[in-house]
């Protein structure tokens, strides 16, 4: 059979053409409530005002996209990704970003949503099968980002109300959003580049008719009012790992200056369930390997001590640094003569929980910062920060700065 090299053209334009064939328009009895013609009346639902705020909210969930993803890859290593160990607040610094491009989101998105809501209720509600896939990707874009956002600060709170984990969840939530953006930008991107070419009005507009009785604002009044919103929120946040700001950090879940030592603490010794084995004088440090070793706290204080400035973490969004003296996790592993290729297993004498246990690639195992920590800030450790013995490793995140260590070698 011979095949016209014209037909795979011809069967693409008859699939475009089934496509974008209008679909038979509902009965106008349907057409009640916000479907009504006339229903919203407001000025402000302007292209040029949308096009603007959609810019800025794009910046922004690309920022919060990218930086989740280096803490997805942070805490969730992955063979073909290696979070690097330099510079020491790496994570310190994308994770803080993270969380304030994820809060500064907020007003702008609430603003966007308003401003382009009456959208969602344009006549037909569905034009063509195109139309209609088109509409389908803005339901999981607009339903997407407002889970994103919920899920953010309740995971900011400590409020896990919601039935799934959280980093795989907010994960595949980003993903599907992403997805659902870059159909919606490809299907408005001419749109959009028009509503952007029109200047944006500084007027105070009145009302279009007597029944209308909303405040008056002009459309640059409301874009600035939303940035100027979304930067207070930055300010106010901020301070939970900026220290100068911190006196300003109304809406941040920690102080980084209170705590035991000075320092943060979101697990406790008594809620982990370790007082009595952390304090038992009986404490050995167990390193597996081809010579297995136990050591108590008076053999790892006779190994040779290292200080170093390293900060504490939070996927939450807080940070805050200390000096921590404790000897090398590489001389430590060197006892027991542990192969140097091999991930390593840190096991707290917590029993229970998602973070009793961490690993450590064979990079960060072998860095020499990485420390198992005896004291902070010239102290012996307290107890909720991980007495007797902790790991401190940089550019790690906090959940993974496992404390109460109770065993560690080759996985």
């Amino acid at each position: 059979m011979v095949h016209s090299p014209g037909a795979p053209v011809t069967r693409l334009a008859a699939l475009r053409g089934l496509a974008t064939r209008p679909l038979p328009e509902p009965p106008a009895g349907l057409r009640r409530g916000p479907f009504r013609e006339g229903s919203f009346r407001s000025r402000l639902h302007d292209a040029a005002l949308a096009a603007r705020l959609g810019r800025w909210l794009g910046v922004l969930f690309a920022v919060c996209l990218v930086t989740g993803l280096l803490s997805h890859w942070a805490q969730s290593p992955d063979p073909w990704v290696a979070f690097p160990t330099r510079p020491v607040w790496l994570y310190r610094v994308t994770q803080g970003v993270h969380v304030l491009a994820g809060m500064a989101m907020i007003p702008v998105l609430l603003v966007k949503l308003f401003v382009v809501y009456p959208r969602l209720f344009t006549w037909p509600p569905v034009r063509s099968l195109l139309h209609g896939l088109e509409r389908l990707s803005l339901l999981l874009l607009v339903g997407g980002a407002l889970l994103q956002v919920a899920t953010g600060l309740m995971n900011i709170a400590g409020w896990y109300a919601f039935g799934f984990f959280f980093p795989v969840g907010h994960y595949w939530g980003a993903w599907v959003t992403a997805g659902a953006l870059l159909v919606h930008v490809g299907a408005k991107l001419s749109t959009a580049r028009a509503a952007l070419a029109q200047p944006l009005s500084g007027e105070v507009l009145p009302p279009p008719d007597e029944e209308d009785r909303a405040p008056a604002l002009s459309r640059r009044a409301l874009l600035a009012s939303t940035v100027a919103a979304s930067a207070a929120v930055v300010v106010v946040t901020a301070g939970q790992t900026v220290r100068p700001l911190a006196p300003l950090a109304l809406l941040a879940p920690r102080d980084p200056r209170i705590g035991p030592q000075g320092l943060p603490v979101n697990k406790s010794a008594a809620a982990a369930g370790v007082e009595a084995a952390a304090t038992d004088p009986a404490y050995r440090l167990r390193v597996d390997g081809p010579v297995p070793r136990e050591l108590s706290l008076a053999d790892l204080a006779a190994l040779e001590q290292v200080s170093a400035r390293l900060p504490i973490a939070c996927v939450e969004g807080w940070s805050a640094e200390g000096i921590w003296t404790g000897v090398r996790v590489r001389d430590v592993l060197a006892l027991a003569e542990s192969p140097e290729d091999r991930d390593i297993l840190v096991q707290s004498l917590q029993r229970n929980g998602l973070y009793a246990r961490s690993v450590l690639s064979p990079a960060a195992a072998r860095d020499p910062l990485t420390l198992l920590a005896l004291r902070l800030g010239g102290e012996p450790l307290h107890l909720d920060h991980g007495y007797p013995v902790r790991l401190i490793a940089p550019a790690r995140p906090g959940v993974l700065q496992t404390k109460w260590v109770a065993r560690l070698g080759p996985r």
